[in-house]
C-alpha cells in the first residue's frame, strides 16, 4: 500500500507494570497494525507498521486511552526501515544500559478485583492477594527494574497453569500483570499468635473474633505492618495506646465503605474523590457529633482521618468485622513502621496478641499517605504509600544528579535527573539508629532502582541534623547547603513548577538560620537560586532550648515577660511554680536561644490560654489550639510591625491581647480565634508592604504552621482580596517532608547557573 508508514515510538514515564504493554497490544492488533511491544530501562519501545490513518490514530489514542495508572511523560516517535512484521507481539524486556524509567506506586483494589474476590463462583474468591494490571503492588515489591516478576518479591511464586494463562492472553486484563497470582500458585495468609505459632482456623474468622474480643491484632499490608483496634471500643483504643506508648496522638480509622465513612464525619465531593481514589489515603475529614467511634481514638480532635480499604485482605478482614477499625502504624512511637516478618514480632510482640500476616515479601518499608482537602483540590501531610515514587515532573532539567537529604523532622530525601525529582516515602524523625538506618537503606534503593549516582548532595544547614552528618561524609560529591526555609519555599516553587521571584512566607517550628540563631517565622523575596530575609517574628528566647519545644509553658513565660505580663496571677504561672526560674533563664539568655518560630508563638498561646502546658506530639499544642478555635468569631488581635530594611513582627502583641481577654472572661475559644485571625492579618499586611518595595505581587506559603487550615484559611482569602497571586503545596507536605524537594530544586538551579 502506497500510505503505509513504519514508525518507532519510545514512550517514558510511569508506563510499567500499569498494563501499557498489552494496552499497545490490544490497541495496535484492533487498528491492524504490526509491529512490537517491550519494556527497557527507558520505558516502552514501539515499532508500528500499516496504513498511515491507522498508524496516526494509533499514536493518538497512545496517550489518550493510556492504562489508568500509566502516567505519560512524553512520547517521542521516529520514522523506521525494514519490511513491516508479522502481527503484533510483546517482546522480551531489555535490561541494558542506564535505567530512567519511571515505577508505579501501590495501587488500591480495583472495582474487577474486588467484585472477583466477593464472588462465589470465581476463582479468587476470598483470596487476599488478588490484583491486576490496574491494581496491587509496586513499588513496595520491586527490587530493580525493568519492572518484570524476577525482579520482584513475587519471584518466589511460579505461576500455575490457569495463571500462565491468563498472564499471556493479551484479551486478559492480568496480560503481562507481573504480581498475577491466585489461591493455587500465590502468597498465603496466616493467622499467629505473637511468637508466631499459627492459630487455628480461618485466619480472617480469627482475626476478626479476636477484634470482637477487644485485641490488638498487627496486619500486615502493603508497605509494613498496621495495629488493628475495634475503634468503637474504649478499652481497646485505651490498650492500644499504652502499648503502643502513643499518649494522645490520633489514630487512623479505616471503614469498609463510603457508607461507613458518612456516618462518621462529613464528605464533600471533592473528599470522596480523595477517599476513593487509586492512592487511598488516610483523609483528614470533620467528625460529625456523635459518630461511633470511642473518644480515645482521636481526643480532643474535631477531625478523624479515615481510610476505605486499599488491599483485598482489608476488603475481606472489614466483610468480617462489623465495625470500622483502628488501623495505625506497627511500629514503637518514634520508631520505623516494620514490614519484615521476624522483626515484626520482636517489635511488635509486646503490643499485639496475634498477627494476621501472609508469605509475600515486603521490599521497601512504607507508611500509609495522609492527606485532607483545601480549596478543593488535595494536600498533602504525608506522602508515602500509594503516591511514591511517583515524580514531581519540573518544567526544566538538572545538568547533574541531585542527592537531597532532607530535614530532621518527618524526613524524606529525594533525587532528582532529568526533569524528574523523586521524593522519597515517609522515613520520618532521623532522632534514633533505626530511621537511620531506614534512611541510607532507601537511598540506595533508590539509587539503584533510578540508576542515580548523585554527583551534587543537598543537605540543611544545621551541623547536627543525622541527614547533614550522612551528607558531608559522602566523598566524591559536590556539597550544598540549604537554609531551611529557602528550603521550603523552594519546595513550594517547585511543587508549582515555577522558579520565582516570589514572596515566600516561611511559618514552621524551629530552622537553622544564617545568622546560627532559630528561625521559624520568616518573610522571603526568594527563587530557586537565593535568598533574602526581609521580615519575621520578632525573635524570643527560648528557655531551655529544646526543653521549650516539648513544654510551651516555658515559651509562654519568655513571651509573658515580653509583654511585661509575668504576674503571679496567671493560671500558667500557677501550674507550673518554677516560672520564676525560667524567666531568670530567658532573661540572662544562657541556654535560652532566640528564636523567630511561629511554631513557639502558638505553643506559648495554647499555654497561656490553657491549652497544654506540655506535648506528647510534635506540634500538639498548636493542634489543639486550632482544633479549639471559634468558627466565624470575626474578632482579630492587632499586631505592631516594625522596622525596615527587614520588618518586624512583634508576636508579643498578640500575646497582650490574649491575656487581656482572659482577664475579661472572653471565653477560650473566642481567644483561639482572635490569634489565629490577628497573626493572619499581619501576615498579609507584610505581604502587602514587602510589595509595595520589591513589586512582587506572588506569596508562596510553607512550612508545617500553614498545614493549620483555619490561619491557612484566613491567609489565602485575605491575600486573594488584596489581588495576590497565592502558591500551595500540593504535590508534595508544606512540613518538614517537603523539604527534599525544595533542597533538590535549589541544587539543580545552581547547577544550571554555572552553565
Amino acid at each position: 500500500m502506497d500510505d503505509s508508514v513504519r514508525k518507532r515510538v519510545r514512550v517514558a514515564g510511569i508506563v510499567q507494570g500499569v498494563g501499557f504493554r498489552p494496552f499497545v497490544y490490544s490497541l495496535a492488533t484492533d487498528l491492524g497494525l504490526s509491529g512490537h511491544v517491550g519494556n527497557d530501562v527507558h520505558g516502552v519501545f514501539i515499532e508500528v507498521a500499516g496504513a498511515a490513518p491507522e498508524v496516526r490514530q494509533f499514536l493518538r489514542r497512545l496517550r489518550e486511552e493510556a492504562p489508568p495508572l500509566a502516567d505519560v511523560a512524553r512520547i517521542s516517535v521516529t520514522d523506521a526501515a525494514g519490511p513491516p512484521e508479522a502481527g503484533f507481539r510483546i517482546v522480551e524486556s531489555d535490561a541494558a544500559g542506564q535505567r530512567a524509567t519511571m515505577i508505579a506506586s501501590d495501587a488500591a483494589t480495583c472495582a474487577d478485583c474486588a467484585d472477583e474476590i466477593a464472588d462465589p463462583g470465581d476463582r479468587r474468591f476470598g483470596y487476599p492477594f488478588t490484583n491486576c494490571t490496574n491494581c496491587g503492588p509496586r513499588f513496595t515489591i520491586v527490587r530493580d527494574v525493568p519492572y518484570d516478576r524476577p525482579n520482584t518479591t513475587m519471584s518466589g511464586f511460579a505461576l500455575c497453569p490457569r495463571c500462565e494463562e491468563e498472564y499471556h492472553d493479551p484479551a486478559n486484563r492480568r496480560f503481562h500483570a507481573q504480581p498475577v497470582c491466585c489461591p493455587d500458585c500465590g502468597p498465603r495468609l496466616r493467622f499467629t499468635d505473637r511468637d508466631g505459632l499459627p492459630r487455628q482456623g480461618d485466619p480472617l474468622e480469627e482475626a476478626a473474633a479476636a477484634l470482637t474480643r477487644g485485641e490488638v491484632i498487627a496486619v500486615k499490608g502493603l508497605g509494613g505492618y498496621h495495629l488493628a483496634v475495634d475503634a468503637t471500643s474504649g478499652d481497646a483504643a485505651a490498650m492500644l495506646r499504652k502499648r503502643k506508648h502513643r499518649e494522645d496522638k490520633p489514630f487512623a480509622v479505616m471503614v469498609a465503605s463510603v457508607d461507613q465513612a458518612r456516618a462518621l464525619c462529613s464528605i464533600d465531593d471533592a473528599e470522596q474523590a480523595l477517599l476513593t481514589s487509586r492512592h487511598r489515603p488516610i483523609v483528614l475529614l470533620d467528625r460529625l457529633p456523635g459518630a461511633p467511634i470511642a473518644p480515645g481514638v482521636a481526643p480532643g480532635n474535631r477531625q478523624l482521618g479515615v481510610l476505605l480499604p486499599y488491599t483485598p485482605l482489608h476488603h475481606l478482614l472489614l466483610r468480617r468485622f462489623p465495625h470500622p477499625i483502628v488501623l495505625t502504624s506497627g511500629n514503637i512511637s518514634d520508631e520505623p513502621i516494620a514490614y519484615l516478618d521476624d522483626d515484626a514480632l520482636e517489635q511488635l510482640g509486646e503490643v499485639a496478641t496475634a498477627f494476621l500476616a501472609h508469605d509475600r515479601p515486603i521490599h521497601i518499608r512504607t507508611d500509609d499517605s495522609v492527606t485532607r482537602v483545601f480549596d478543593g483540590r488535595p494536600m498533602l501531610v504525608r506522602r508515602s504509600r500509594g503516591y511514591v515514587p511517583e515524580p514531581v515532573v519540573l518544567p526544566w532539567s538538572f545538568p547533574r544528579p541531585v542527592l537531597a537529604c532532607g530535614a530532621e523532622l518527618k524526613n524524606t530525601f529525594a533525587v532528582g535527573k532529568d526533569e524528574h525529582v523523586i521524593p522519597s516515602h515517609h522515613i520520618g524523625d532521623l532522632e534514633n539508629y533505626a530511621t537511620l538506618r531506614s534512611f541510607t537503606s532507601g537511598i540506595a534503593h533508590f539509587q539503584q532502582l533510578f540508576d542515580i549516582e548523585p554527583q551534587v548532595v543537598a543537605h540543611d544547614l544545621h551541623p547536627e541534623y543525622l541527614s547533614t552528618k550522612y551528607a558531608v561524609a559522602l566523598d566524591d560529591v559536590e556539597l550544598i547547603g540549604v537554609q531551611h526555609h529557602h528550603a521550603h519555599i523552594a519546595s513550594c516553587l517547585a511543587d508549582n513548577g515555577e522558579q520565582g521571584p516570589v514572596l515566600g512566607v516561611a511559618f514552621d517550628g524551629t530552622g537553622y538560620g544564617t545568622d546560627g540563631s532559630i528561625w521559624g517565622g520568616e518573610f522571603l523575596v526568594a527563587d530557586l537560586t537565593g535568598f533574602r530575609r526581609l521580615g519575621h517574628l520578632e525573635a524570643v528566647p527560648l528557655p531551655g532550648a529544646t526543653t521549650a519545644i516539648k513544654q510551651p509553658w516555658r515559651t509562654a513565660v519568655s513571651y509573658l515577660a515580653e509583654s511585661d505580663l509575668l504576674r503571679a496571677d496567671l493560671e500558667v504561672l500557677q501550674r507550673n511554680p518554677k516560672w520564676t526560674e525560667v524567666a531568670a533563664l530567658a532573661r540572662d539568655g544562657h541556654h535560652a536561644p532566640p528564636a523567630s518560630s511561629a511554631g513557639r508563638l502558638f505553643d506559648a498561646v495554647a499555654a497561656i490560654v490553657g491549652v497544654r502546658d506540655a506535648i506528647n506530639y510534635e506540634g500538639q499544642a498548636a493542634i489543639e489550639l486550632e482544633q479549639l478555635a471559634a468558627d466565624g468569631e470575626p474578632g482579630c488581635y492587632p499586631v505592631s510591625i516594625s522596622g525596615g530594611p527587614v520588618l518586624r513582627v512583634r508576636g508579643a502583641d498578640l500575646v497582650r491581647s490574649v491575656v487581656e481577654d482572659l482577664r475579661a472572661a472572653t471565653p477560650v475559644p473566642v481567644i483561639a480565634a482572635r490569634f489565629h485571625n490577628g497573626l493572619a492579618a499581619a501576615v498579609v499586611e507584610v505581604c502587602v508592604r514587602l510589595r509595595q518595595s520589591t513589586g512582587i505581587g506572588t506569596a508562596a506559603l510553607s512550612g508545617g504552621v500553614f498545614q493549620n487550615v483555619l490561619l491557612l484559611r484566613r491567609v489565602v482569602e485575605m491575600l486573594r482580596r488584596k489581588d495576590f497571586r497565592v502558591l500551595l503545596h500540593s504535590q508534595v507536605p508544606a512540613n518538614d517532608g517537603g523539604i527534599s524537594l525544595g533542597q533538590a530544586a535549589i541544587a539543580g538551579a545552581l547547577c544550571r547557573q554555572r552553565l
